[in-house]
C-alpha cells in the first residue's frame, strides 16, 4: 500500500472516531431531564409544569420516573395530569411550617411523584405534567431532583444543582427560576384584583385573566422550545463545520506530500 493511501486511511479513521465521539458527547448533553417552562413569577397561581424525560440508553427503556418536590418552599395544591399507560403515585408529608392562604392553613404538601407502568424507549421522550395551585414567593428558584430507572436496573440520578459561573454538572436536576412579581414575562403569573360590586363584571375579568394567563404560558413554552431547538441546531452545525475543517486540513497535508513525492 502506498504512503498516500496509508495516510488517507489513517486520517479517515481518526476523523470518523473524532466525529462519532463529538456527536455522542453533544447528544448526551442534550438528553437531560428538564422542566418547562423554565421560569414562573413568584407566587404564581393555577399553573402547569411539564417535566421532559428523554431515554438515553440504546438497549434499555425507562420504566420509572421519580420527581422530588421541594418541601422547604412547597408547591401548594399539586395535582398530576393522567398519562396514558402510566400510573402516578403522589407522596405527601407534613410541613414543618404550615402555610397560611386565603382558603385556610396548609399543613401538608406533595413531596414526591412516581410514575410507573409504561416505558420510554430509545430515541423517545415523555412529558410528565404537574399542575399547582400556588408557587412560593420567598425563593428565587426551585430544584426538582429526579431519579430515572431503566429496564436493566440502571438508575440515573438527576440531582446535581448547577452553580452560577460554573459549568453545567454531568447530571443536573431540573431547575425552575422564579422571577419578580408583576414582570409580565412569566406564564401563569397572576395578581389578585380588587373585588367589585358588580359580580358579572368580576366574573368576566377573571375569565379574561385566565385566558391571558393561558396564552402567556403557551407563548413562553413555545419560545423556550424554540430557543432550545435553535441552540441545539447551532451547536450541531458548529461541530459539523469543525469536522469538515479537519477533513480539509488532512487532505491538504496529503496533497502536499503527494506533490513532493
Amino acid at each position: 500500500m502506498s504512503p498516500i493511501s496509508t495516510t488517507l486511511r489513517r486520517t479517515g479513521t481518526a476523523l470518523a472516531l473524532a466525529t462519532a465521539g463529538v456527536l455522542a458527547a453533544s447528544g448526551a448533553a442534550f438528553a437531560h431531564v428538564t422542566v418547562h417552562p423554565e421560569s414562573y413569577a413568584k407566587g404564581a397561581t393555577d399553573g402547569l409544569l411539564s417535566f421532559r424525560v428523554p431515554n438515553e440508553e440504546d438497549t434499555a427503556s425507562t420504566t420509572k420516573v421519580q420527581i422530588f418536590l421541594p418541601t422547604d418552599h412547597p408547591l401548594l395544591g399539586v395535582l398530576v395530569t393522567p398519562q396514558a399507560g402510566w400510573t402516578a403515585k403522589a407522596t405527601t408529608v407534613k410541613l414543618k411550617k404550615p402555610v397560611k392562604t386565603d382558603d385556610g392553613t396548609i399543613t401538608d404538601t406533595v413531596s414526591e411523584i412516581t410514575w410507573t407502568g409504561s416505558r420510554i424507549r430509545h430515541g423517545e421522550f415523555q412529558d410528565f405534567q404537574v399542575a399547582f395551585g400556588q408557587l412560593p414567593d420567598d425563593v428565587d428558584q426551585l430544584t426538582f431532583k429526579t431519579l430515572q430507572t431503566y429496564s436493566d436496573g440502571k438508575v440515573v440520578r438527576w440531582i446535581e444543582q448547577p452553580q452560577k459561573g460554573e459549568e453545567e454538572p454531568e447530571s443536573p436536576a431540573p431547575v425552575l427560576a422564579l422571577t419578580a412579581k408583576g414582570s409580565g414575562e412569566e406564564p401563569g403569573s397572576s395578581a389578585t384584583g380588587a373585588s367589585g360590586s358588580d359580580s358579572d363584571s368580576s366574573s368576566s375579568s377573571s375569565s379574561n385573566s385566565s385566558s391571558n394567563s393561558g396564552s402567556a404560558e403557551a407563548k413562553s413554552t413555545a419560545s423556550a422550545d424554540s430557543s432550545d431547538s435553535t441552540a441545539r441546531a447551532l451547536g450541531t452545525a458548529g461541530l459539523i463545520v469543525g469536522v469538515l475543517g479537519l477533513i480539509a486540513a488532512a487532505f491538504a497535508v496529503v496533497r502536499v506530500r503527494s506533490t513532493r513525492s
